[in-house]
């Protein structure tokens, strides 16, 4: 970290969005990009000087050496920019993000991450720029960000910038025809607005309603093979709550879950659980763990009064594990926006 000296220094929180129902359409006041499915990631680069960091602030750099080579050869010498790493794959005649080959970069030996890099090589896609040679860019408009974003990019091969328009309904066509080459969504900005570090400043529409849980514990699938739910818990206040379960795993998912969750096991401890509103011969015993490990899930609906007491409604389903995310940044922020219809809206439609 020592060996850059920019305007703009680490270690530094990401801008950060928060989930919308809909994608907001005030012409002259958003800028709209697709959301990129991959890992965050700040760039500082002072010459051959580069440090790669995710959002918790964790070196990337290790993990994906030909990100570090491209960012000398296809960036601006000084500058600091945010964006997304990426691994695309060839599926058929089209190209698409490929989630499980980015997460697979991520591992411990050294000889593995030079294996993958060659044959899973990751892109940088830049999406804004924090500073610009010896000027921070930080306080400046995102219409003045994005050009100097366009000027520190060379696009030769690795290195992108994202696509933008300020046009609300081409943002919208965006988020039903991108979701095809494995995109995420529709990211909105405005644009006049600074860069504010770990704000959620900006708009994000997913397809899905989404949230990054901690696991804090789990329960035995009932043929005693494998997890047959995961326990799910979000940070408030610094205290973790418990707000639901993941289940309905394939025999195959149950035998690899229960090893991703078993060296976090905390002793022999057990613990009972709430009564089932459905089963109350279910046996609600759960087994907790160390909460270190983040899973994204889908989930259809909240409920709770939104004073601590709030939970997923059904069983939610199990994305992924998300290896790039810190536990403690899993927060009920992400739900601050109620991703649901008022029974007016609903009436008023028939």
């Amino acid at each position: 970290m020592d060996t850059v000296q920019l305007p703009v220094m680490p270690p530094l929180e990401p801008m950060l969005a928060k989930a919308q129902a809909k994608v907001p359409d005030e012409a002259g006041v958003w800028s709209y990009e697709p959301k990129w499915d991959g890992f965050r990631a700040l760039v500082f680069r002072d010459g051959d000087d580069v440090v790669l960091l995710s959002r918790s602030g964790k070196d990337l750099g290790r993990y994906f050496p030909e990100v570090l080579d491209a960012v000398r050869d296809e960036l601006e010498p000084r500058c600091v920019l945010d964006g997304e790493i990426v691994v695309p794959r060839a599926s058929g005649a089209r190209t698409r993000l490929d989630w499980e080959s980015l997460s697979q970069r991520i591992h411990p030996a050294e000889s593995r991450i030079r294996m993958l890099s060659e044959q899973t090589p990751a892109h940088f896609i830049g999406f804004d720029a924090l500073a610009a040679g010896d000027v921070s860019l930080m306080k400046e408009p995102f219409r003045t960000r994005r050009e100097a974003l366009l000027d520190a990019v060379d696009e030769k091969q690795w290195c992108h910038v994202t696509r933008t328009t300020e046009d609300p309904a081409l943002g919208v066509r965006w988020l039903e025809e991108f979701e095809g080459a494995g995109l995420d969504g529709v990211i909105a900005k405005r644009l006049d607005g600074p860069y504010l570090p770990g704000k959620r400043e900006m708009v994000k529409v997913k397809h899905h309603r989404d949230a990054d849980c901690v696991a804090i514990g789990y329960r035995i699938h009932k043929s005693g093979e494998g997890i047959g739910s995961i326990l799910l818990g979000l940070y408030r206040d610094g205290e973790l709550q418990m707000v639901g379960g993941a289940a309905s795993f394939t025999a195959k998912a149950r035998l690899q879950l229960l090893a991703d969750l078993e060296p976090l096991r905390i002793g022999d401890e057990v613990r009972d659980g709430e009564p089932s509103r459905w089963n109350s011969a279910a046996d609600k015993r759960w087994i907790p763990v160390r909460p270190e490990r983040v899973c994204e899930v889908a989930y259809d609906q909240m409920e709770g009064n939104g004073e601590g007491g709030q939970r997923f409604r059904h069983a939610v389903k199990f994305l992924r594990w998300r290896l790039d995310r810190d536990p403690a940044s899993c927060t009920f922020d992400q739900l601050d926006v109620p991703l649901h219809y008022d029974l007016r809206d609903v009436l008023e439609g028939s």
